[in-house]
């Protein structure tokens, strides 16, 4: 079984309906929390969507507080998530990235983690399975050989065959 990159574009929809929540909701269902893995500056762009939601009168306050609580349950420090933390040497390998594919700086640290966590799970039989709805971003994975899926184009049975038995 593979291990599932969520970014931010992607994870936020767990907690706030919007195209491709069915397939998110799919793959929280079959993939186990320690096989999830989060970008730690991902976790504050989901709160900053949530806010963003809130302010702009896109789902209630009600609705706010209940996908933050779900939010900090299911991927919060205390869950079994694996959360990557970004520092200096991370950021400084992945400049190159925002260049060559022409993404932001946290997309371009997603890239970069992504590729150094694939080198061992691939020597193990396992794989990372990139989640974004970003198209930028997921070009750029793809170009690097890692596997992409999009939550909003791309079906449950799509993601079943991807992440196999």
């Amino acid at each position: 079984m593979h291990f599932a990159y969520l970014d931010a574009s992607a994870l936020v929809k767990r907690y706030t309906v919007e195209q491709g929540t069915v397939v998110v909701d799919h793959l929280f269902g079959r993939v186990p929390p320690e096989r999830m893995i989060v970008l730690s500056v991902g976790m504050a762009e989901v709160v900053s969507i949530l806010v963003r939601k809130r302010n702009g009168k896109r789902i209630t306050a009600a609705t706010f507080q209940q996908a933050f609580y779900n939010w900090r349950a299911e991927v919060g420090t205390s869950s079994r998530v694996q959360i990557i933390a970004v520092d200096g040497p991370m950021a400084e390998r992945a400049y190159d990235f925002v260049d060559q594919y022409s993404i932001n700086s946290t997309d371009a640290i997603l890239l970069r983690s992504a590729l150094d966590l694939a080198a061992p799970l691939r020597a193990g039989g396992d794989d990372v399975l990139v989640v974004a709805s970003d198209l930028r971003l997921l070009r750029a994975a793809r170009a690097e050989g890692l596997m992409t899926f999009n939550p909003e184009t791309e079906t449950a049975a799509a993601l079943d065959a991807l992440l196999g038995p």
